[in-house]
């Protein structure tokens, strides 16, 4: 550690020097990052080995900005560094697509959906592009680059990808499109400067500099909104997989070898049955809980007091989900029943599981629900011939 303490200290205390020496105070270093080895496609960079370049080479072979991708990309922290060219030529590729996208609706600008932002997608979408511009002006604050372009590229294009297919035949909202892609711009400016450069000036017709344009504005992110949007998400891949399980076992006979009907002739009703109430033992642990809190200190009583009366219900206690689920599974049945991916479903119901005439309506299945009752956070589906 000595040793490799005297070889680094005189180059960083030389960068320093340098700086004092030639700029004003307002340009000296905020701060320095370090990392372990360079790595050039996880090999080792070494100049005996021949796995080396400089910077030259790759700006010649990829560009400048997709370079800084992958180094960007390369790793955060302490870790040894590792750029890879896969990762400059895919983001070639990535940040071509983009501009066909960004085109393409620029183009297509009459045929979006006006006015303010209304449908849940809307405020999924508008939700998820606040939590990047906080999450990612965090992380370039911290010099974490890897995890900024994650949550101001990647997971921006997620959210991006996903609203597209929820708004469905709706189509997308005119003014989150043009934010998504103001903001998408201005994230990106630090690591592809000339990509965003082009983009600001040559397609959204901006006036100025992308660098000289600010951090965007964002309102603060509504962590409820993002839960309930993941419940969703996960909720439709769950009933997808239910009705897989259906389909797929009525392809088979019964135990006589007595033909079953092709799944193209089933149609089906689903039945989405929801337990926004805790009962039984998981309410009584938590009035336990509650009884034990003092609203005015915030503080709970001794974990002495509290584990006494909990000692007869070992089970682990769930989470009481802050949002509503039988209006958010409303309110995207079109999603939901697109999303399932089968045409043989016809029609959806979202049903209490606390409701004795919801219950009926499974009818000879209802026994599903005694077998896996659902419960906050985790939906039962199921599937009836209509």
């Amino acid at each position: 550690m000595k040793l490799e303490f005297e070889y680094w200290y005189p180059f960083l205390t030389f960068c320093i020097y340098n700086h004092t020496a030639i700029f004003p105070e307002r340009h000296w270093p905020r701060g320095f990052r370090c990392n372990g080895h360079i790595m050039l496609n996880s090999e080792k960079m070494s100049k005996s080995t021949g796995n080396f370049r400089t910077v030259r080479q790759p700006i010649e072979e990829f560009s400048a900005d997709a370079t800084r991708f992958s180094l960007a990309d390369a790793g955060d922290g302490v870790d040894d560094a590792n750029f890879v060219f896969e990762t400059a030529n895919a983001a070639i590729l990535r940040l071509t697509k983009e501009l066909a996208w960004y085109e393409e609706n620029l183009a297509a600008e009459a045929t979006l959906r006006t006015g303010p932002p209304s449908i849940y997608a809307d405020r999924v979408f508008a939700n998820e592009i606040n939590i990047a511009v906080k999450t990612t002006e965090q992380n370039y604050s911290n010099y974490m680059f890897r995890e900024a372009l994650k949550s101001g590229f990647y997971d921006l294009q997620a959210a991006r990808d996903e609203y597209r297919l929820s708004c469905g035949v709706g189509g997308l909202n005119r003014d989150l499109v043009w934010r998504f892609m103001d903001v998408q711009t201005r994230l990106l400016a630090p690591i592809c400067p000339h990509y965003a450069e082009f983009i600001w000036r040559e397609l959204l017709k901006k006036d100025g500099f992308v660098v000289k344009a600010g951090w965007p504005t964002a309102d603060a992110p509504d962590l409820t909104l993002k839960s309930a949007n993941k419940y969703l998400q996960d909720s439709i891949v769950l009933i997808r997989k239910l009705l897989q399980k259906q389909l797929s076992g009525s392809k088979k006979g019964n135990k006589k070898g007595a033909p079953v009907a092709s799944p193209k002739e089933i149609k089906l009703t689903c039945l989405i049955y929801v337990n926004e109430q805790f009962d039984g033992w998981k309410a009584e642990c938590l009035n336990i809980l509650w009884n034990n809190f003092n609203k005015d200190t915030r503080t709970f009583a001794p974990d002495s007091d509290i584990m006494e009366a909990l000692q007869q219900r070992p089970q682990a206690l769930d989470l009481r989900l802050p949002f509503g689920e039988i209006e958010v599974l409303q309110e995207n049945l079109d999603l939901i029943k697109r999303q399932i991916g089968s045409k043989d479903v016809e029609d959806l119901k979202i049903l209490s599981a606390a409701d004795a005439d919801s219950v009926a309506k499974a009818g000879s299945n209802a026994s599903v629900l005694r077998d896996n009752p659902p419960s906050p956070g985790s939906p039962t589906a199921i599937f009836l011939p209509k």
